[in-house]
């Protein structure tokens, strides 16, 4: 069995089209047609059913591209062994919230670059319903979310954790000084937040509408950093979370407030789809998101 015919039939899997997929490995259409049609005379089974100029992977298919996956990480594994790391190449789009992006990149990506300068990165920052869109339509090869719990089999979840959530206010401010918050209290409050529909705001909006509340914000902005600049100053209030305002903390220029009766449960993920090839440049981004954006990933590069 021709490997080349494996990789063939993931990349039209993943496109749910023969023409991308040529487009994609810089073969003619009727060279992706030959080799699909091959592998399923090799197979003796139908990979997909045409209809209509469309195709869908058949039950047989979804099988076989189990298997597909497994050949093409072990003739990578092979391949990789073969060569250092300053070979690994490829274009990688990792689609995640503004507030995740300066975690992301502020410290650690320069070593990334200077350890694979073959790799590019293009970083695709917007709300959660539209990540997954991308994912879904192969437009994102990975995403990192900052939102509800995810469930679902058609998803691989790289790793995950849940993210404390506060209120935050300039440290000197009025409010840090009380020892216990209802929420109706800070309401009229003037608030600094991240735009409206976008992950943690979207829920916090949610659980708000659901207490027959509403906060109306004097700015809404998509840099977290500067949110904590301006609640520092004394702008206002605001809801972040804990990874977002630990410095401002630490340094004591923000404090938590004390809220009572609010809570959101909020979780970072890192998904691919399931059907998705996992490249080399794949499998050394992921590595890095691993390193930058979880805790006990960050816990054990420290000891």
């Amino acid at each position: 069995m021709d490997i080349r015919n494996l990789i063939t039939f993931i990349h039209v899997a993943e496109r749910n089209s023969f023409t991308k997929a040529a487009k994609e490995l810089g073969y003619s259409q009727s060279t992706v047609s030959f080799q699909i049609r091959q592998l399923e005379a090799e197979l003796n089974v139908p990979l997909f059913d045409r209809i209509h100029h469309t195709i869908a992977l058949t039950k047989r298919g979804r099988e076989v591209l189990k298997y597909a996956h497994q050949v093409s990480k072990l003739t990578r594994e092979l391949e990789e062994e073969m060569q250092k790391e300053d070979k690994v190449r490829g274009h990688f789009r990792l689609a995640v919230p503004d507030s995740l992006c300066e975690s992301l990149l502020r410290e650690g990506f320069l070593d990334f670059r200077n350890r694979y300068p073959g790799i590019t990165l293009q970083i695709i920052a917007t709300g959660t319903e539209e990540m997954f869109r991308l994912l879904n339509h192969n437009e994102a090869d990975a995403i990192l979310t900052l939102d509800n719990h995810i469930y679902n089999a058609e998803y691989v979840i790289v790793r995950e954790e849940k993210v404390g959530m506060h209120f935050v206010a300039a440290a000197d401010g009025p409010w840090c000084q009380k020892k216990k918050i209802r929420i109706q209290e800070l309401v009229e409050e003037p608030f600094v937040l991240t735009e409206k529909g976008m992950s943690y705001r979207r829920l916090m909006d949610e659980k708000l509408a659901g207490m027959s509340l509403e906060i109306q914000p004097v700015l809404e902005i998509g840099s977290t950093g500067l949110i904590c600049s301006l609640i520092e100053q004394g702008v206002g209030i605001s809801y972040l979370p804990d990874y977002v305002t630990k410095r401002g903390i630490e340094e004591g220029k923000l404090s938590y407030l004390p809220v009572v009766d609010f809570e959101i449960e909020i979780w970072k993920q890192l998904l691919y789809h399931r059907d998705k090839w996992v490249s080399p440049q794949m499998e050394s981004v992921i590595a890095y998101c691993i390193r930058r954006e979880f805790a006990e990933e960050k816990e054990e590069k420290g000891r």
